[in-house]
């Protein structure tokens, strides 16, 4: 593909002004650990939720989506629609709890909840784990996305498209920590939405708009109704029974997974952590989750439903976005296109890096190896742990094959998890030795189940059942790990309380030896966490429908959209707004 001189011009200009902010913010981020890592916890939840959208709008989501669309159709993205409802949790449950909380990163939490030895050698288990291996898969998959553009687009092999990607990135990550990661975030996110959108026109005009999509693709696919389903056809060979009743029963708040772990965590609760207060805090996450799983994926599914039928042979699904990009838009729209993918790409990359690098300095490094050093050391060697996370990256990448693949395997590993990271927030009696029995047992369950017995995430049934298998066995001993060792001692658990005020009954023991009466009821949160699955699901189904031209059950659906997000309005003004904002 040969790019005008316009379309350089365009992703120059990008590159400018990331260089600029990274170079801009770099004095404010070397101030401290808390200016590096949390933005100095003054920002507004427009800025924080953005950042979140951004950071998940990776080069690697179009392409695994148009794979998932490719192979099964809309409803096949239900693999990660499912996770609203995790989300929902967040934002109601959550995120005011964490902002309570005063950490860096929520490997920190480890030991304001827990104590002793047990609790630090979780803090310093988990911020290895997943600032090393898994933030590598992560990583790694977000830069195969990436070789996979520029490979198509600028036809570079593989190793010099993945030496562009990080010698992009990597300066512009290591200057200006979450300050600046969060305020290009925000153009990046305007400029990746406003290409994803445009290519969506472009390739939908290419096959005679929607009424000629369906009848190309009734052409070549000869159940192409199915593809345009929101919900899966239960029973079909992609969604048996078992697999949908694990996506929307259980996978959702059972798994850990990047970006959507149950309770909250990772770069979102770093966001949160950011926050202005309890308020802004909410209200950033309930941002993320309507953008995230409302707004975002109808351009990229559009894209791969035109690709389908402009390429019905293509051996890598995936890659059909890309080649759709290249063929069908004009010159200086294709490289505002390319600019989009670049500005995803080093949105996700420099928020990898700068979360995995809390982990390693924070968690790790200042915690057991050098403590009582000044801010400047550790801000220096937060930006060499950058260099390193950056080069384990690069090593994850040349194993994996497809995006999807890499999504599935880190669901396995992580099911189980999710009830302990849920539940440790509302009742006393969770320990230490709680969370490190699941993480292991989980880890050790799904690696068995899949290098001894043979079960693959590629294979729905296969998924089904391993994940089915692993929650129950992880459950099972972590919860029999919990009654069999001691609980916390009354004075971590007294501090605790003190500090995050969980409501529900789970604290009823530590509030009456406190004095301190009943705690907050959870029921109004349980309500708006309702209201708010059912607030996106309506939307993200209305907007579905508006773009495919059927417009009764698109105006029912936003109607119900409209009312869901009033009632969430109506009962967060009645518990009064400047509780909040503590």
């Amino acid at each position: 593909m040969n790019l005008q001189r316009v379309d350089w011009l365009a992703v120059a200009l990008y590159f400018v002004f990331t260089m600029i902010v990274g170079v801009a913010y770099s004095r404010r981020a070397s101030a401290s650990m808390a200016e590096f890592f949390v933005s100095g916890r003054r920002l507004p939840w427009w800025l924080a939720g953005t950042s979140m959208v951004a950071t998940t709008f990776a080069a690697d989501t179009p392409l695994a989506v148009t794979g998932l669309v490719a192979n099964n159709g809309i409803a096949g993205n239900w693999l990660w629609w499912n996770f609203l409802m995790s989300g929902m949790l967040t934002v109601f449950f959550y995120a005011r709890l964490w902002r309570r909380s005063g950490v860096i990163t929520d490997v920190e939490f480890t030991e304001i909840r827990y104590s002793g030895k047990p609790a630090a050698a979780l803090r310093a288990f988990r911020a290895l784990y997943l600032a090393l291996p898994i933030n590598a898969i992560i990583m790694g998959w977000v830069i195969l996305a990436m070789v996979k553009i520029l490979g198509i687009t600028l036809g570079v092999g593989r190793t010099s498209a993945i030496g562009i990607s990080l010698a992009v990135v990597l300066i512009y990550s290591t200057l200006s920590g979450l300050w600046g990661v969060v305020v290009t975030d925000f153009l990046q996110f305007a400029i990746a939405m406003t290409g994803s959108i445009l290519l969506a026109v472009f390739a939908v005009s290419a096959v005679g708009g929607i009424p000629g999509l369906e009848q190309r693709l009734a052409a070549v696919y000869p159940s192409s109704a199915s593809l345009f389903r929101f919900v899966p056809e239960i029973g079909s060979a992609w969604m048996p029974l078992s697999a949908f009743l694990v996506y929307i029963g259980v996978q959702w708040w059972a798994a850990w997974y990047p970006g959507a772990e149950p309770g909250g965590g990772g770069y979102i609760a770093q966001r949160i952590f950011s926050a202005k207060d309890e308020k802004h805090s909410l209200l950033a996450t309930l941002w993320f989750n309507v953008a995230h799983y409302a707004l975002r994926p109808w351009p990229w599914i559009l894209v791969a439903l035109a690709s389908m039928a402009l390429y019905p042979g293509l051996a890598d699904k995936e890659a059909g976005y890309v080649r759709t990009m290249v063929d069908y838009l004009p010159s200086g729209l294709l490289g505002l296109m390319l600019a989009a993918f670049f500005a995803a790409f080093m949105s996700t990359i420099s928020t990898q890096l700068n979360w995995g690098s809390s982990y390693l300095i924070n968690d790790f490094y200042r915690r057991f190896l050098a403590r009582n050093r000044s801010e400047s050391h550790y801000v220096l060697a937060s930006r060499v742990a950058t260099v390193l996370m950056m080069a384990i990256a690069v090593l994850a990448t040349l194993s994996m094959q497809t995006i999807g693949g890499a999504w599935r395997f880190l669901l396995a590993i992580g099911a189980g998890s999710g009830s302990v990271y849920i539940l440790r927030w509302y009742w006393w009696r969770i320990n230490a030795w709680s969370e490190i029995s699941a993480m292991a047992a989980s880890l050790v369950t799904a690696l068995t189940l899949q290098l001894g017995f043979g079960l693959s995430t590629e294979k729905p049934a296969d998924f089904a059942i391993l994940m089915l298998i692993t929650v129950g066995v992880t459950t099972t001993v972590w919860l029999a790990v919990t009654f069999l060792t001691r609980p916390e001692s009354d004075e971590t658990l007294f501090e605790f309380y003190r500090r995050v005020r969980p409501g529900g009954p789970g604290w009823e023991r530590v509030r009456t030896a406190l004095g301190m009466g009943s705690g907050d009821s959870l029921w109004p949160d349980f309500r708006d966490w309702l209201a708010g699955c059912v607030l996106v699901y309506a939307s993200l189904f209305g907007i579905g429908k508006l773009v495919l031209a059927q417009w009764g059950p698109a105006f029912g659906y936003l109607l119900l959209a409209a009312l869901s997000g009033w009632l969430i309005y109506r009962d967060l003004s009645a518990r009064g707004w400047e509780q909040l904002a503590r």
